[in-house]
């Protein structure tokens, strides 16, 4: 918290950022609440909100790769902006939209802008404040956006006794119309060079998708983490069933799971991280976290045990993913970076997708309870491939950088 607040205190462009940051997300917690609402009370079925809920992620599995290609090519700024821009029409066009097609058509946009803005921001970060400063700019990025998740939904809660989730769908459209506004304001990084004549897009996307998984260290934490998503994802379907039936809390305990759980993500991605060393221990420990408070959640005899583990699920959730982030802007080359994270949202978008479907069969074979036990045994797995893979990795990269201290003449630090 400390090293966040000194960083909106030393950086005029960071301070810009993290504001357009901060409404746009609030306005998406609270449009996410007004849509499921809207598609609903319009179309009176569940496949609307089910069609709505998969436009959300459906672009990053679909695109991911392209659209880091694009950011890339042609700059993190212009790409972010245009994502916003979308997402402004987006909703626009959903508050007008007289009819089901059109809703999830413009659904579907506000996913390529989100599938497209996530890549840009995070390979921008680099560009917007020095590597000193990087961790916090990660961490707070990540922090704003589950803030976003958490009290957005509160906040159209409190909204909605005096107007109807419409409005709040026209409000998210200027907040990410202010967005676009101000981040066209800040140097995230220039476009590639122009110049010789460059292959396509899709080529673009094709060796990014090569090059950044020919990164072991890259390629172990893309893959550990869907892993991870994977299992972690299922507790999305039996989180409801553990509050109302496993431990009889009810709506109000469902509610209290999903507030605690995101308190808990804040926290974690608030926590300041320095050094590639010490970001694979956080990366591991947040794995480790959440997989522990699956297991006390779902062996939890009171509400109580279970609320708190909530908190550690959602603050090891935190720190892992923050962890991740800062390693791949610190190992892959900054001119692949929009590529990499576009791989990135691609593959855990899809391992999200599988966990529903994987979640529903397990809970109505098993139960809530045993669904969390399978999900936390499942992460500790995938926790500890991804040990055993990085520390490998690591012992191989000290061995070449001793052998490359000794070819140059340098003696090492043996000490």
């Amino acid at each position: 918290m400390t090293a966040a607040l000194a960083l909106l205190r030393g950086e005029r462009q960071a301070r810009r950022f993290f504001a357009a940051h901060t409404q746009s997300s609030l306005g998406t917690g609270a449009a996410y609440v007004a849509l499921l609402l809207l598609a609903y009370n319009r179309f009176h079925s569940p496949w609307a909100i089910t069609l709505v809920l998969l436009a959300d992620f459906l672009p990053a599995i679909a695109l991911g790769p392209l659209l880091g290609a694009a950011v890339d090519r042609f700059g993190r700024r212009r790409c972010a902006v245009i994502a916003d821009a979308a997402r402004a029409l987006a909703f626009a066009g959903i508050w007008l939209a007289p009819s089901f097609a059109l809703t999830v058509a413009f659904a579907l946009v506000a996913g390529v802008g989100t599938a497209l803005f996530k890549p840009a921001v995070l390979a921008g970060l680099p560009n917007l404040v020095d590597d000193e400063r990087l961790p916090a700019a990660t961490s707070l990025y990540g922090a704003i956006a589950d803030l976003g998740h958490t009290l957005g939904p509160a906040l159209a809660g409190a909204a909605l006794l005096v107007t109807g989730p419409r409005e709040l769908l026209l409000a998210n459209a200027i907040t990410f119309a202010v967005s676009a506004v101000l981040i066209a304001r800040v140097d995230l990084g220039a476009p590639a060079a122009a110049g010789e004549r460059k292959p396509s897009l899709f080529a673009e996307a094709r060796d990014g998708i090569s090059v950044t998984l020919r990164i072991p260290s890259v390629r172990t934490l893309m893959i550990g983490s869907s892993l991870a998503i994977l299992a972690a994802g299922m507790t999305n379907v039996g989180e409801l069933q553990l509050a109302k039936t496993s431990l009889h809390a009810g709506d109000a305990g469902f509610s209290i799971f999903v507030a605690l759980s995101g308190v808990g993500i804040v926290a974690g991605s608030l926590v300041a991280v320095s050094g590639k060393g010490a970001l694979r221990r956080r990366y591991l420990l947040g794995l480790v976290a959440m997989a522990a408070g699956m297991l006390v959640a779902g062996l939890a005899p009171v509400f109580a045990i279970a609320a708190v583990a909530f908190v550690g699920l959602g603050g090891g959730n935190g720190l892992a993913s923050v962890s991740e982030q800062l390693l791949i802007q610190r190992t892959v080359p900054q001119d692949l970076l929009g590529r990499a994270f576009g791989v990135k949202s691609a593959l855990i978008s899809s391992a999200f997708a599988a966990s529903l479907l994987l979640g529903g069969l397990v809970a109505s074979l098993v139960g809530a309870r045993a669904l969390f036990a399978i999900a936390g045994a499942g992460l500790l797995c995938a926790a500890g491939w991804s040990a055993a893979r990085l520390s490998g990795e690591a012992g191989v990269q000290r061995r070449h950088d001793r052998r490359a201290e000794l070819g140059s003449g340098v003696t090492p630090d043996l000490g």
